[in-house]
């Protein structure tokens, strides 16, 4: 949870714990937020991290090396596939495999579940082979056949080979980091959420993110800012779901990833957003007003979209 002496959390005092970073791009991609920063390899790099400097407080200073902690430190997951069943449509017949996702280490309330068919699975290991060639080349893909995808011992068995894939996939550095596998574990159900957003379907958008965004948080740990746009969207439907306190807790979060980082896109949007929640709610708005008309001094824009007109942006069709 945000606390006072967290940067970004209501009634916070003090300087920007770092230079502020590099202009990014105002425009999410098509292929979803955040994620568009790739290394050479094709993997998601975190950005450029904040760095200590002399102007910081020792308090600031130890929250700076906290945080770095926090997102550098490796998360394990386990990957099982707990059951299988055929689904039969007007023109297609096919075998969706439900995925658990398990963090070790420590205590993990949210245990992801998600679903997926072969044909998933099959397009995720095409688009690893663009980038990972070489880094795949001893990972074995279950192939498909002309007859006896159907039976019981068929489905057993490929349950077993989905399994140990992931967990394989998972175990190469660069490619558990890159966009194909998180877009794979999160893609599907953070589009179906952010429609939902767009077509004011609040509450369905929200029970959607509240299943995803743990598990996408898992995966971009090393990238804490790919969270963001999530977290704003939740903040928009808890908003227009008159929830104001939920709202407010989710912009917390988002404000704490985003730490000083002016020239990111939601940065001044949540700002504003999170000043009037403040007011409505009878906290500490002053600070985040103030803070709102600084970078707006320092950062003049003809217009700035509001936090809703930016999330409803996110992982068009």
């Amino acid at each position: 949870m945000a606390s006072s002496e967290h940067p970004g959390s209501p009634g916070w005092i003090g300087h920007p714990v770092a230079q502020r970073m590099t202009r990014t791009k105002q425009e999410a991609s098509a292929t979803g937020p955040d994620l568009h920063h790739t290394g050479p390899e094709g993997h998601i790099d975190r950005p450029s991290s904040l760095s200590p400097n002399s102007s910081m407080t020792t308090r600031e200073l130890q929250e700076y090396w906290r945080n770095e902690k926090c997102h550098w430190k490796h998360i394990k997951l386990l990957f099982e596939i707990s059951s299988a069943h055929i689904e039969e449509r007007k023109s297609s017949k096919f075998v969706m495999y439900q995925i658990v996702v398990i963090q070790t280490g420590s205590f993990d309330s949210n245990t992801d579940i998600l679903e997926r068919r072969y044909s998933d699975f099959e397009k995720l290991h095409k688009d690893l082979l663009k980038t990972f060639r070489e880094e795949l080349e001893d990972v074995t893909f279950p192939k498909k056949h002309l007859l006896g995808n159907f039976t019981e011992e068929m489905i057993c068995e490929r349950k077993l080979a989905f399994k140990e894939y992931l967990s394989l996939l998972y175990s190469i550095r660069c490619v558990r980091h890159s966009r194909q596998f998180i877009d794979f574990l999160t893609r599907p159900e953070l589009r179906e959420a952010f429609s939902c957003l767009r077509a004011g379907q609040y509450t369905r958008a929200l029970d959607l993110l509240v299943r995803t965004v743990p598990l996408q948080d898992k995966l971009t740990r090393h990238c804490p800012l790919a969270v963001v746009p999530a977290l704003c969207a939740m903040l928009v439907c808890h908003r227009d779901l008159e929830q104001p306190l939920e709202a407010f807790s989710m912009g917390e979060q988002a404000l704490q990833r985003l730490q000083a980082r002016e020239s990111h896109r939601y940065y001044v949007p949540l700002l504003d957003a999170m000043a009037h929640l403040a007011y409505a709610l009878g906290k500490d708005f002053v600070s985040l007003q103030e803070r709102l008309e600084e970078t707006q001094l320092r950062r003049p824009t003809t217009r700035v979209l509001t936090l809703k007109e930016l999330t409803v942006r996110e992982y068009l069709p």
